[in-house]
């Protein structure tokens, strides 16, 4: 059996893992955190999971519950997450981070921890969205420089990043597999007298709006003609489900960084 921890337990997306849990064969909630200011730390956790008291209560810190556990799936934000692997990495514990927003730095600083240890980082854990990368990258080689690349993105109101990461993923799938460098070509805002398109650019747009899970379209325009691959969530289930798919994966993994597609075997 698999022991998880959960953080930010008590977030829509910790409470909906954590629940979640619960339903799957091989894998066991033994515990859950959040910030040590949150108002649910000390709580049991029974608050997140519904029905009577566990006699377990919610931590307000990683450090509290890393002896009982097995691995860690994280939807925090950048810094946690970050933080949250360290300590991770201290104690030789497996992680699934989903967290969005890292900074190109924050990419590179993930490494080094997740070098000791089995660790699966990905912007979105659902297995639609992971075929999805697998599509784009082999329609941007089969049509080549003469189709456009734009992404559009789409999400709740109280989404804080932009653009999401499934969509930056998205643009760095098909800016490799044109041999682009994204930095360079992604343009993400578009405004005024700007011109014609240039040969090489990738556009990836953002939308925020009421309760919207999460859509990504990629559109490859060429002259007379266009493809375009849309992935619709209708539920966080998903993304929740692929994180602990993910957990029960990495666990007998050797340390390394892998992504959701090493996990679906895609790759």
């Amino acid at each position: 059996m698999v022991r998880a921890a959960v953080s930010g337990i008590a977030g829509r997306m910790g409470t909906r893992i954590a629940q979640l849990i619960g339903e799957t064969d091989g894998i066991a909630l033994t515990a859950g955190f959040e910030h040590e200011s949150h108002p649910a730390v000390g709580e049991d956790l029974s608050r997140v999971l519904g029905g009577k008291p566990t006699g377990r209560i919610i931590a307000g810190s990683i450090e509290d519950v890393l002896e009982e556990v097995d691995v860690v799936i994280d939807f925090t934000m950048p810094a946690a997450s970050l933080r949250h692997l360290e300590m991770a990495a201290s104690r030789g514990k497996a992680m699934v981070i989903g967290t969005t927003g890292f900074s190109r730095e924050q990419v590179a600083q993930i490494r080094q921890p997740a070098s000791k240890i089995p660790c699966v980082l990905a912007p979105n854990m659902s297995m639609g969205v992971n075929v999805l990368f697998k599509l784009v990258g082999d329609a941007a080689k089969l049509l080549g420089s003469g189709f456009d690349v734009e992404i559009i993105e789409a999400h709740h109101r109280f989404k804080k990043d932009a653009p999401s990461g499934t969509a930056v993923k998205l643009a760095q799938v098909a800016a490799d597999a044109l041999g682009r460098d994204l930095e360079a070509s992604g343009v993400y805002a578009r405004h005024g007298i700007i011109g014609e398109r240039t040969e090489t650019e990738i556009g990836i747009q953002t939308i925020r709006a009421g309760d919207i899970v999460g859509e990504h379209t990629v559109i490859f325009g060429g002259m007379g003609e266009r493809i375009e691959i849309t992935h619709k969530a209708h539920s966080r289930d998903n993304f929740a489900r692929g994180a602990i798919r993910a957990a029960l994966w990495v666990v007998n993994q050797p340390p390394g960084l892998y992504d959701m597609q090493h996990v679906l075997g895609i790759r």
